[in-house]
């Protein structure tokens, strides 16, 4: 028998979304009811979320799958400020063109995950600028500044590390919490929301606004957040020594999407496919519980299921295929990211360690006469002999291409134009 009265107050605890919760009893209560709105915001700060962003995309999932409305908050509004959570500087401040067409690009990743219409279940996604933008600040402060004690917002951790690491914290990023707050008592009132959620560290900015909207329109809502994750080893989830692992695929391939899954630490892979995969729990249960050699079966899974959510199945199976040729059975995979280059750029000859930088397995010249100084990097899985190595024509395999290893698991494949 559950313990829980709604299947998806259930099924966040089951799947470990949960960090916090206003009042998770009442929430739970509210959910079992009837279908339920709750809406999650996301800055518009780069033309692409990454797979930091993948928590809170998939809880809106589970919302969805759970019998719920998902509302996707999209920040006009509140990118033209800057939040202060998590953030040691003021974040660099963008013009109305960057914000859209950052929300451009980030729009395509919410019709992997939801599906929108005009459904009772059917997610839709909103802009808080529509309403921010025509405030009247002056009005706006003093109806909604005086139920904010600069006291209380002191104490919330994005305000207090700032303060006390002497970092600077504008007014304009102070105000953050105060228009996020607005946001939650805008959307229940104009859509009947009945939740904020996300990451541990919004949580005194939901906070406020569940004060706010009980202030001002004497109604209940809840706030939920999930904890912070980290890989077991305490890497930050969603980012690698290559950068940012980026959920459109113009940034990153799905190739190295799939890679990323299929790098998952030991320790990770269950809790894993319970949060970023719609595997049932008993299935997870059981791939978790492998050991030895046979654990990088559940991590070839969860990188299948992961990669199908998030490009498409075909794309999964194509990255795992090339995965396998080019693992498991010593061939160059037709899928590896590809680079052009001219022949007469080739005839006269490329330094490798130029040639390592050029097609992004290195980011710097330095790097790469490392990555060559180590054994670490690879011709048509040969190791070079020296740093001052040049690649030539001469070196097209029978396939007519050049493949570029760095270390075991990056690849990239040259071809000539």
């Amino acid at each position: 028998m559950s313990a829980h009265k709604s299947e998806f107050i259930q099924n966040v605890i089951e799947r470990g979304y949960l960090h916090q919760c206003t009042d998770l009893e009442k929430f739970d209560a509210r959910a079992s009811e009837k279908p339920i709105s709750a809406y999650i915001g996301f800055d518009c700060t780069a033309s692409s979320l990454h797979a930091g962003s993948l928590v809170p995309i998939m809880l809106l999932r589970l919302l969805q799958k759970s019998g719920h409305k998902p509302v996707v908050l999209m920040g006009g509004g509140t990118t033209k400020v800057g939040d202060p959570s998590g953030k040691n500087d003021a974040r660099k401040l963008l013009d109305d063109e960057s914000i859209s067409a950052n929300m451009a690009g980030i729009k395509q990743v919410f019709e992997k995950f939801l599906t929108f219409g005009d459904g009772p279940t059917d997610a839709i996604m909103v802009n808080n600028d529509d309403w921010l933008s025509g405030l009247e600040y002056i009005s706006f402060l003093r109806d909604y500044g005086k139920h904010f004690s600069v006291n209380r917002m002191l104490t919330f951790d994005s305000v207090k590390l700032r303060l006390e690491r002497d970092q600077p914290l504008s007014f304009l990023e102070f105000n953050y919490m105060i228009l996020q707050a607005y946001d939650f008592m805008e959307l229940a009132r104009r859509m009947d929301c009945s939740a904020q959620m996300g990451g541990s560290d919004q949580w005194g900015n939901i906070v406020n606004g569940v004060d706010l909207t009980r202030r001002v329109l004497s109604k209940e809502v809840f706030g939920l957040t999930t904890p912070l994750l980290t890989t077991s080893s305490g890497a930050k989830m969603g980012k690698t020594a290559d950068g940012a692992v980026w959920l459109n695929e113009d940034m990153l391939s799905p190739y190295d999407y799939w890679q990323f899954w299929r790098n998952t630490e030991d320790a990770d892979v269950g809790r894993f496919l319970r949060l970023f995969t719609d595997l049932p729990l008993d299935e997870i249960a059981s791939l978790e519980a492998l050991e030895g050699a046979e654990i990088n079966n559940a991590k070839k899974k969860l990188a299948d299921a992961a990669t199908a959510l998030c490009h498409g199945k075909v794309a999964s199976i194509a990255a795992r295929q090339t995965a396998e040729t080019t693992f498991e059975q010593g061939g160059q995979g037709d899928k590896l990211p590809t680079f052009e280059i001219e022949r007469a750029r080739l005839d006269e000859g490329i330094p490798a360690f130029q040639l390592f930088r050029e097609v992004e397995l290195a980011r710097s010249g330095g790097e790469a006469r490392r990555l060559i100084k180590g054994g670490g990097a690879k011709v048509n899985d040969v190791a070079l002999p020296s740093e001052v190595h040049v690649v030539t024509s001469n070196d097209l395999n029978s396939d007519g291409v050049i493949k570029l290893s760095a270390g075991k698991k990056r690849h990239a494949l040259v071809n000539v134009i």
